[in-house]
């Protein structure tokens, strides 16, 4: 069993469904590290054309 987190009402349980509202609930953590990370520089590069000054660039 791991925590999760419902991002409709913020309520952390350990169902695949919140209990106060009924919305999915997702893993709140982030995912592992790795420096053989094959798509962190395409990742990088969306993370920053997203950024709301780049907005007319998309």
């Amino acid at each position: 069993m791991k925590l999760r987190k419902c991002d409709g009402c913020n309520n952390y349980t350990f169902k695949q469904t919140c209990p106060k509202c009924g919305k999915e609930t997702v893993n709140p953590a982030p995912p592992r590290y790795s420096p053989e990370d094959k798509y962190g520089s395409l990742r990088r590069k969306f993370k920053e054309s997203a950024a709301p000054n780049n907005l007319n660039k998309l």
